[in-house]
């Protein structure tokens, strides 16, 4: 096999490589052995098909998969033999022209990971900001469950903002019946603003026994198009006007819950408040790590992997604005910022990179027993029948499996150098917390307008966002994939007999839409109103550490 470099720039880099055509043919005449014992043919005892027979039968079959076999052995040796370290799956051409019994000259382009020094982590500092859960704090929670528990009690006379009616209803679109649209003793709060703009007011003053026909008009954008932005009538029967009730917090209300008393309610809900705050701390502490690094090492990154970065941010942006109540106005918005959010991924991209370079330095790893569990979570979001082929799937593709592995090693790395690191701890409030989490530190998100910075955040989402640095962690899984990419890209530029390539299996069917019919109270009331729009959020990528 012979391999000649012609591309030899920054991250760049390109080959031309050309496999003798008769070590393709040795992998055919190897094949046609390993399978003639098998083969059988009228007027054939078993195994005793001529050779000639053989290839002329299975021939195309064969010759695909000893040149896919070939390829992939001169990609191993030219990653071997190079000592390369591909960033994303190379680009791999098979020459125009090529035919069985010629050599194959294949063209090979990919960019290659940038060589890092691993950091020292001597004198590296941070600060733990922690925040005591108060009293007063686990009270306003269990007041909170108190609230989210209302309970209800019938009451005399007319219904006012905040009593609960329980109705029948039947809507109707000129004057036909509407799938969706009927249910039997749905209960109702009046003012709650859960059903569509309009009904509920309308049942003000209403009283038990009492029968009344409204009239609505469904949103513009409301999900079953046969209704949206059209007049309806619904047909009312009253059956129970109820008023809230105060929730008495004791023991009672705790059994109610399914504990045995206010005390582990209130130890449970304390202890939940600890576990998120703590959260908190660790994302606070991250961002400073991750702060750190990034001001500290300024090496080049391959464009290919900033651009996958970029997409999907992009991709985030974009649906995110798609929710918002002016789409057109949030993607003018998104758009003015670009460049910003590119060098957002570049930043995420380049710290990736230096994790990885610092857990792989360290022995930092994510055992079998980890992945397995990964794999496993990642597996429930598809329909039982198809988990085993997602597993298959994972196996199959080193890349997915790179994905998979990378958020967890991440992780590890950071617990590594926050143990390594000089921690000072200090006490602060809740609030000063969030702030130095949504602080904007990075040099990408400090050149956006002070305007344009988002309120704190939830703690979840502020999590989640701040340790979304992940590039792929590990050497390993770009060298395979880059075999299996070479072997793919042979299939499409060659002619013959070839196996589809395998897919994941697809994930589990989205939700009924609203128009389904349902049965039962809760689910009928939530056929009829619109699901309601999320408020506006900040983009995805202002919360990036």
């Amino acid at each position: 096999m012979q391999i000649v470099e012609t591309t030899n720039e920054g991250l760049k880099r390109a080959y031309t490589v050309t496999i003798p055509a008769a070590a393709i043919t040795s992998k055919i005449e190897g094949e046609v052995k390993k399978i003639a014992p098998q083969v059988r043919m009228p007027g054939f005892r078993a195994g005793k098909v001529p050779v000639n027979l053989v290839k002329k039968l299975h021939g195309p079959a064969i010759h695909q998969e000893a040149l896919n076999t070939s390829i992939r052995e001169a990609m191993d040796k030219l990653v071997a033999d190079q000592a390369l370290r591909p960033a994303m799956n190379p680009d791999v051409s098979l020459a125009e022209g090529y035919e069985e019994g010629k050599d194959a000259e294949l063209t090979v382009s990919l960019e290659i990971l940038p060589k890092i020094e691993a950091p020292s982590l001597d004198g590296l500092k941070l600060e733990k900001l922690t925040v005591p859960v108060s009293d007063d704090a686990v009270t306003e929670a269990v007041e909170r469950i108190a609230t989210q528990q209302q309970r209800y009690e019938a009451k005399e006379g007319e219904a006012a903002d905040g009593d609960q009616v329980i109705i029948d209803f039947t809507g109707k679109l000129d004057g036909v019946e509407f799938e969706g649209g009927k249910a039997e003793k749905a209960p109702l709060v009046i003012g709650a603003g859960r059903f569509i703009p309009g009904f509920e007011e309308q049942l003000t003053g209403a009283k038990a026994g009492d029968e009344r026909t409204i009239t609505v008009t469904f949103p513009e954008d409301y999900p079953a198009e046969n209704l949206a932005g059209k007049e309806t009538t619904f047909d009312i029967v009253v059956h129970e006007v109820k008023a809230p009730a105060k929730s008495k917090i004791d023991d009672d209300f705790a059994k109610e819950l399914g504990l045995e008393s206010l005390e582990q309610l209130t130890g449970l809900l304390r202890g939940q408040l600890e576990q998120e705050t703590a959260g908190l701390t660790r994302t606070a502490m991250k961002r400073s790590l991750l702060d750190q690094l990034a001001a500290g090492h300024d090496f080049e990154v391959p464009p290919t992997m900033v651009e996958a970065e970029f997409s999907q941010i992009w991709q985030q942006l974009v649906q995110e604005a798609q929710g918002e109540e002016d789409p057109a106005a949030a993607l003018e918005e998104i758009e003015a910022e670009k460049d910003d959010y590119r060098k957002i991924a570049e930043r995420r991209v380049r710290l990736g990179l230096l994790l990885s370079e610092i857990g792989q330095a360290n022995g930092v790893e994510v055992t079998a027993q980890e992945m397995q569990m990964l794999v496993s979570q990642a597996a429930q979001q598809y329909r039982p029948e198809d988990r085993q082929r997602f597993f298959e799937y994972v196996q199959q593709d080193p890349m997915m499996a790179a994905q998979l592995r990378a958020p967890l090693y991440e992780d590890k790395v950071v617990d590594f150098l926050i143990e390594k690191a000089d921690v000072t701890e200090r006490e602060v409030t809740r609030e000063e917390l969030q702030a130095a989490i949504e602080a904007d530190t990075d040099g990408a998100d400090a050149e956006k307008p002070a305007a344009k910075k988002a309120p704190a955040k939830k703690a979840k989402k502020a999590e989640d966002a701040a340790e979304d640095v992940s590039a792929d962690a590990g050497e390993d899984a770009p060298k395979k994939a880059a075999a299996k990419k070479a072997a793919k890209s042979s299939e499409d530029a060659a002619e013959g007999e070839r196996e589809p390539a395998k897919k994941a299996p697809a994930k589990k069917a989205a939700a009924k839409s609203s128009e389904d019919a349902v049965e039962g109270e809760a689910e009928a009331e939530a056929e009829a109103k619109p699901a309601k729009k999320a408020p506006a959020k900040k983009k995805a990528a202002d919360k990036e550490a």
